[in-house]
Formats: C-alpha cells, sequence, structure tokens
C-alpha cells in the first residue's frame, strides 16, 4: 500500500525538496505552506496535494491533516520542517521576534502533532518527524531565540517518544549542520536587520558575523538532509537522532563523548569569542 507523508515549510528549500523527494521515491506526500505553490506537484500531479498550512493557526492546522485524508485515505509520516530563525544579540533582541520564532518553532510543531496524533492512533501508528538543528544539541551565540526553540524541541520530541512508544508511534529528530546559502539562511539574516546591536556588543558581534561567513566546517548538503529524513520516516528502529552534517558530527562527538568541562572547552574553541576573534583576523 502506498504511503502518505504531511511536510510543513514547503514553499523553498528543504520542504520543497523534502517533497519532491518523497514523491519520486513513490510516496502521497500532502505538501504544506501558509501560500500554496501548485508548481511543486510537476511531475506528480497523482501523488502531491498541496495546500494551504500556517502552523500558527489549529484550524489552518486541522483543514490540512483533513483534506490529505480525505484525498489519500489517511497519513503515515508527518515531518515538521517549518521554521524561522534570527542573528541577534540577546539582549536586544526584540520580545515579538523571540515570540515569533516560539510560536513557529515550538507552538507550530506542538499545533500539528496534536492534530495529526489522534489520527495516527486509529490507524495503528505512524512516524513524525521533527526537523531540529545542530544548535538543538549543542548552543552557539547569536542565535539564542532559535538555539532555546531547538532545545525546546528535542526535548519535547525525547519526552514523546517515551509516551507514544505506547501507541506504535515513532518520534525522530533529524539534527542539521549549518546550510549555507540557502532561503532559510537569507531569511533569518534579513530578520536580524530588525534586531539592534548595543554599541559595548558591536566589535564582537562585527568579528562573529565576519567568522561566520569563513565557517570552519563544510557546508551541509541539503539533499543529505533530505535522505536522512526519508530514512527516518522508513526505518523501523526505535532511533531517536539523525545527525547530518560535519560540524554536528563534532558537536555530537564533544556532547556525547567528552567530559562537560572537556565539551564546554572544545564549544569555546570553536564558537568562543577567541574563535571568534581568531577567525576573522
Amino acid at each position: 500500500m502506498t504511503k502518505t507523508v504531511l511536510i510543513t515549510g514547503c514553499s523553498s528549500g528543504l520542504g520543497r525538496m523534502t517533497a519532491r523527494h518523497f514523491a519520486a521515491q513513490g510516496w502521497n506526500v500532502v505538501a504544506t505552506m501558509r501560500k500554496p505553490e501548485p508548481d511543486i506537484a510537476d511531475g506528480y500531479p497523482d501523488r502531491v496535494l498541496v495546500h494551504a498550512l500556517d502552523v500558527s493557526d489549529r484550524a489552518s492546522v486541522d483543514a490540512a491533516i483533513a483534506a490529505g485524508v480525505e484525498r489519500f485515505g489517511g497519513l503515515d509520516v508527518v515531518v515538521n520542517n517549518a521554521g524561522i530563525t534570527m542573528l541577534s544579540i540577546f539582549e536586544a533582541t526584540p520580545d515579538d521576534a523571540f515570540r515569533r520564532i516560539f510560536e513557529t518553532n515550538v507552538f507550530g510543531t506542538v499545533n500539528v502533532m496534536q492534530a495529526a496524533l489522534p489520527h495516527l492512533r486509529r490507524r495503528g501508528g505512524g512516524t513524525i518527524v521533527n526537523v531540529s538543528s545542530a544548535v538543538g544539541l549543542v548552543a552557539v551565540p547569536l542565535l539564542s531565540a532559535y538555539v532555546a526553540s531547538k532545545h525546546a524541541i528535542e526535548g519535547l520530541s525525547e519526552s514523546l517518544s517515551y509516551e507514544l512508544e505506547s501507541q506504535n508511534i515513532g518520534i525522530k529528530l533529524i539534527e542539521p549542520g549549518a546550510m549555507r546559502n540557502t532561503n532559510f539562511t537569507a531569511t533569518g539574516m534579513a530578520a536580524s536587520q530588525a534586531a539592534s546591536v548595543p554599541d559595548g556588543y558591536k566589535a564582537y558581534f562585527d568579528h562573529a558575523l565576519q567568522s561566520m561567513m569563513n565557517y570552519p566546517f563544510a557546508s551541509t548538503e541539503e539533499q543529505s538532509v533530505v535522505k536522512a529524513i526519508h530514512a527516518a520516516a522508513t526505518e523501523p528502529s526505535r532511533r531517536l537522532r539523525y545527525v547530518v552534517g560535519p560540524d554536528v558530527e563534532e558537536y555530537a562527538r564533544l556532547r556525547w563523548s567528552t567530559s562537560e568541562d572537556q565539551y564546554l572547552a572544545g564549544m569555546s574553541r570553536l564558537v568562543g569569542q577567541s574563535a571568534w576573534r581568531d577567525m576573522a583576523k
């Protein structure tokens, strides 16, 4: 029987690529986004349903799930990919920007999962794949709101992985490394312009921003992340985390294979003030 996946945040980048990858693998796909772009279904008109979904609006989420069930008979996998970010000094991050990130990244994911879970339970099981980030595993500077939102998703997903095992529903976390030159990155940089930089932070912020352009790790390929999402959706194991990218592999090594002091020292060398300053020379 052909399986069906619902994916959020499909308007561009990773979400769009994931939707088309699943379709190419023979899946039915409910490709959702705030403003539907029908061309995502090009080449797969019978397999791809493009539907509006605003993760911050529960009625919109319910409508998209209902449309997917009506079109394809049910859902087997839900991929929570929609997310936003911004680069800023925490002290000067506008309250509404911080809340907007949590509204999308955390409460939006909560909305989708709470709407989908009753359906998955009635079908006897399924899988939820939450796209997290390297910064859900560790913390880096200048992304405090985004880091906090992804740490929330990590904790929520692990908690649910135990809770939903009783319902034959798996929870998977995708932890991609830095993907430069993407629409997600560009949008985040644009949002960063709304936050001022206090004078006391300006030299550090300028060094850090420049150093991000010379990041010491190779960029994570979007196609690698797409393949990890597909693997998480199809593997029968109870594996929770899928790390993807050279930077997150190093972060994971520091986090899980060293002492707390060694971890903090290693992260300081990678992303601390001295690292940013030395890299920017």
